[in-house]
């Protein structure tokens, strides 16, 4: 939906998609870790489980992310905002040394913003509210951004 915004409100904008196991993305993508690494055959290759071989994918992935910084510095004269879409299974992105990197280095070069996205229909039982407010309040203190819920 966000993305959406920003095509509808006609903001110049980079899509980035650094989760591994998707299967569609319901918006283009400028860079999709997809392009650069197969999830399943990380899963394979390394007899890993999906949480597994999403960890590892953007292990993978993040000692290339440098090229990717590259790539949004040439756009950054012509775009506004650059999207970034992690992994579902978000824990994984937020705890892990790879997640760390990518997310250190984007805030090092441009203003960043965390947004977390709540699945609304799924936080009607209050143990769900809860534990979403708790994850959330979590990756505010470890990266330590502005963060908007």
């Amino acid at each position: 939906r966000l993305n959406a915004h920003v095509h509808e409100k006609r903001l110049p904008s980079y899509a980035i998609n650094l989760d591994p196991a998707v299967r569609d993305i319901p918006f283009g993508c400028n860079v999709d870790i997809r392009d650069t690494v197969n999830y399943k055959e990380v899963m394979k290759q390394y007899n890993l489980g999906p949480n597994g071989g999403i960890l590892t994918a953007v292990n993978l992935f993040a000692t290339r992310f440098d090229q990717v910084l590259t790539l949004i510095e040439k756009r950054q004269a012509t775009t506004k905002y650059v999207l970034v879409d992690t992994p579902g299974q978000i824990e994984i992105f937020t705890w892990s040394a790879s997640g760390t990197i990518i997310t250190e280095s984007l805030a090092q070069s441009w203003p960043t913003v965390l947004v977390y996205v709540v699945d609304t229909p799924r936080t009607t039982s209050p143990v769900t509210f809860m534990s979403n407010m708790l994850h959330a309040c979590s990756m505010l203190y470890k990266t330590r951004l502005p963060f908007l819920l």
